[in-house]
């Protein structure tokens, strides 16, 4: 007969085998599925780290243009408001709004019919004293021949001789009358004083216009060539000037995102003065503008090229970090991974950045994937074009931690 004193106690001890054997046999699971053996490299070697994918570029030298950036108005080269300069009916309007003239192109007519009948008296009346200072030379002719013959006074002489010269005055008060007369009918014949594109019709056809009339008939502007105003801070004042003073200055206007060039042209003045109110510079640029790119009173982006730096190191502009300290960089070292380098930066401009120090040409910058970097990440190149890396796996790690 079993003592029941005696099989209670080999219960715990019974328990406490089973509860050995299962954790032996959970550990022995482990191992023989983690592939570690006493004496492999896995037993003493951690696991190697993941390589994180970024872009990586390298530092180059490259002559570097100097760009300097502003905001202008679009003008035309020249704005006239064409005016009738007599009175009369608009006969004629001769030209189609939005039209492109030449200088001299026909724009409209006023009624000549009064201005002729003026100029046709003034010629009259010109002949009419030609005729009479005709029969004053011969009658002034017979009096010197009879005074020097004694048979007339000298005082009637003078006279004579006096009466020429006042009816040979009255001619060439004449000929002023003639003058304008024809200079009045011409202006009933309205043309285009410059090359350009002519705006809304302001006078309709068989209105009464006056030479006093403020709005004119119609404004023409010339286009082609077209100016630029545009403003600059006064510090880059000395920059233009020195560009200026070694030859043409070259001006853009490009799109508003800097992207696309829109225009090309030259700098033509500088403003006599700078502004105190904003502490800008106002600028002239010409454009030939054959194209019709520009616009009177477009707004534009301006690109100035004051110089060009010569063999200046640069990288592409998104592998700058901003901080608090100024632009730093993630160098990539020879090993993989990277670095943080402070970086002295100076001009911006077309996504490439010019380095003035803490890089030289040749070293590797990362340009994309910085926001999962820290110092000494190891990286891999995942830029178009670079080879891809393999990284290592769990089986190949088993493999040959089991390889005898």
């Amino acid at each position: 007969m079993t003592n029941p004193r005696s099989s209670s106690r080999r219960r715990p001890r019974l328990i406490s085998a089973l509860a050995a054997i299962v954790i032996l046999g959970g550990g022995y699971l482990i191992w023989w599925h983690s592939g570690w053996a006493p004496g492999s490299d896995a037993a003493t070697a951690p696991p190697p780290p993941l390589a994180i994918p970024v872009q990586i570029a390298t530092a180059t030298t490259r002559d570097v243009p100097h760009y300097l950036n502003g905001l202008g108005t679009v003008q035309a080269f020249n704005t006239v408001t064409v005016k009738p300069r007599v009175d009369g009916e608009l006969q004629k309007v001769a030209f189609t709004e939005g039209q492109t003239v030449k200088t001299g192109d026909l724009l409209a007519i006023v009624d000549p019919r009064p201005f002729q009948a003026v100029l046709d008296g003034a010629v009259a009346k010109k002949v009419q004293d030609e005729a009479q200072i005709a029969n004053a030379k011969r009658d002034l002719q017979r009096f010197e021949d009879l005074a020097k013959q004694g048979y007339a006074a000298q005082q009637q002489d003078d006279t004579q001789r006096a009466l020429v010269a006042q009816l040979n005055a009255q001619i060439i008060g004449d000929q002023a009358a003639i003058d304008n007369a024809q200079t009045q009918l011409d202006y009933t014949t309205i043309t285009s004083p410059i090359d350009g594109r002519t705006g809304i019709r302001l006078v309709d056809q068989g209105n009464i216009v006056h030479a006093s009339d403020p709005n004119g008939l119609v404004v023409v502007t010339q286009v082609a060539p077209i100016s630029v105003i545009f403003t600059l801070p006064e510090d880059d004042l000395d920059p233009v000037r020195n560009g200026m003073a070694n030859g043409d200055v070259s001006i853009s206007v490009v799109s508003s995102d800097g992207s696309k060039e829109i225009a090309t042209g030259r700098l033509a003045l500088i403003d006599n003065e700078i502004d105190q109110t904003t502490g800008t510079i106002r600028l002239k640029g010409t454009f030939s503008n054959k194209d019709g790119a520009l616009w009177p009173g477009e707004f534009v982006n301006i690109r100035l090229l004051a110089d060009t730096e010569r063999n200046v190191t640069t990288i592409p502009a998104p592998a700058l970090q901003r901080g608090p300290d100024g632009y730093s960089v993630f160098v990539v070292k020879a090993d993989g991974t990277v670095d943080i380098r402070r970086l002295k930066v100076g001009q911006i401009a077309d996504g490439v950045a010019v380095i003035e120090d803490g890089l030289a040409a040749g070293e590797k910058v990362v340009t994309a994937g910085q926001y999962r970097l820290q110092l000494g990440s190891l990286v891999e190149d995942r830029s178009a074009g670079a080879a891809p890396a393999v990284a290592p796996t769990v089986a190949s790690t088993q493999s040959s931690s089991t390889a005898p």
